[in-house]
């Protein structure tokens, strides 16, 4: 924590969460009410001190506070400007943390208007491939995937109040055990609903309501059936927390609501059959060993390593995790943080990043140390796994997961264990397009907010140089 921090959005926020006044936080965190108020107003950086004492009245981890949303709105808004291409001249960093800070609500509707002018230009796009094929469909707007999944970035990807009921509704089936026999023994019990094992092709759950019938894929593995109905019985007994959550969510078309809703569910599915304090106990008692997570829960490796980048409840927090899903083209389709570490919003990754390696080295865990440009360094773990598709002719869906925390958190982590976590680590970025490191020999195109410089009578591997 020695960089100066702004955190008056979120110790305001964490005030208000206590119902206490201005004078009555000031006095429990041992400050004046004017300092206090100038920290809330974002006029002054709180100091090591006062973070400390904050983490201790309101039992919050230094990762919550570093990890703002004021920070993730300014990493999200420099890229958002250097994708709509290079200016004459840049916006300094220390303008948009500024901007942030004082103007939050304006920096995120810039945000939106930016994810309307890349759907706008996404639609041309189509639009002219269509004409110069002749045809008249057009290809859809990628848009509500991105509100969705930004509504959860924001959210530190922990919702509380549906997270504590599915740990409530899984005290209520504890006798039953756990494991899809048990899921789908509570699933009759408690709602009526019997469980056939013969969808086939690609259809992992159908509900029929009429029947009061769910029907799962036999190609799928038990963890992957016991989830979808871990997911039925968070729709049916949990379906008014949901829609509570997405009046809540504001978010503004009807496709963005649908997508969110399957997300609040797979969310729910998972505290229910990965009960947050038992998960947590679990995971310090093993030191984060996801192969043996996964086989306390009767859960698949990726279903525990999502779980892990949830453990964010106030008062109750574990370790700070990032967690990101990509294809073997190195396609991000989930990702999760409750760390600093950022992923590209646009564009690919860095080719240096563990999860590319993964692809060439099949079931198998990768351990990397790595630092960002930032300074902060990561115990990043990555490994692929392979899902069965059930047929010769049907390809098998091949994925990378990668999870990580910081370098300062790695000693409770059995993957740490012989790391020299002061010595050399990896010098990897968000992606090329904003790097801000000088020399990488793996560069493939220079930042769009640098100036470069071809030399004529010299050459490196990188073709130019950044001024």
């Amino acid at each position: 924590m020695k960089a100066k921090l702004f955190v008056g959005q979120k110790l305001r926020a964490l005030r208000h969460g206590k119902g206490w006044t201005l004078r009555q936080s000031a006095e429990a965190l041992d400050v004046s009410i004017s300092y206090l108020s100038q920290i809330e107003g974002d006029q002054r950086p709180a100091s090591s001190q006062v973070l400390m004492k904050v983490m201790q009245v309101f039992s919050v981890s230094a990762a919550s506070l570093e990890a703002n949303d004021h920070q993730r709105v300014v990493a999200d808004l420099r890229e958002a400007l250097h994708d709509a291409g290079p200016a004459a001249t840049p916006v300094p960093f220390s303008e948009l943390r500024q901007a942030v800070a004082q103007a939050p609500t304006l920096a995120r509707r810039y945000l939106e208007i930016h994810q309307a002018y890349r759907r706008l230009e996404e639609r041309l796009n189509a639009t002219e491939a269509a004409i110069s094929l002749d045809e008249t469909a057009a290809a859809s707007s990628r848009l509500p995937y991105e509100e969705v999944r930004d509504f959860f970035h924001f959210k530190d990807n922990y919702l509380h109040s549906l997270d504590t009921a599915a740990e409530a509704l899984a005290g209520d089936m504890a006798g039953f055990g756990q494991g899809e026999t048990a899921l789908a023994a509570y699933l009759k019990l408690r709602f009526d609903v019997s469980t056939a094992i013969d969808a086939e092709a690609d259809t992992l759950r159908r509900y029929d309501p009429g029947l009061r019938q769910l029907s799962l894929n036999r190609s799928n593995t038990s963890p992957s059936r016991g989830f979808q109905i871990a997911y039925q019985i968070a729709a049916l007994g949990l379906g008014d927390l949901v829609e509570d959550e997405l009046g809540r969510a504001s978010l503004r078309s009807l496709e963005a609501v649908n997508i969110c809703r399957i997300g609040l569910l797979n969310y729910a599915a998972g505290a229910l059959v990965m009960p947050y304090r038992r998960f947590l106990a679990e995971a310090r008692r093993v030191r984060h060993d996801m192969e043996r997570i996964a086989l306390s829960f009767d859960v698949s490796l990726e279903q525990a390593c999502h779980r892990l980048s949830t453990l964010q409840r106030p008062g109750e927090r574990g370790l700070a995790f990032y967690f990101v899903r990509t294809d073997y083209a190195g396609n991000i389709t989930k990702r999760h943080s409750a760390t600093r570490f950022r992923f590209a919003r646009f564009g690919g990754s860095c080719p240096l990043w563990n999860i590319h390696e993964a692809v060439g080295s099949p079931e198998r865990f990768l351990v990397q140390l790595a630092e960002m440009p930032d300074g902060v360094r990561y115990l990043c773990v990555a490994r692929s796994v392979i899902k069965p598709s059930g047929s010769y002719e049907a390809p098998q869906r091949r994925y990378v997961l990668g999870f990580g925390c910081e370098a300062t958190d790695a000693r409770e982590v059995v993957y740490g264990d012989g790391l020299d976590l002061s010595g050399p680590a990896a010098k990897i970025g968000v992606s090329c397009r904003i790097c801000e490191r000088d020399r990488c020999a793996q560069r493939s195109f220079p930042p769009v907010d640098r100036r470069l410089m071809v030399m004529e009578n010299e050459r490196a591997i990188v073709p130019f140089q950044l001024t």
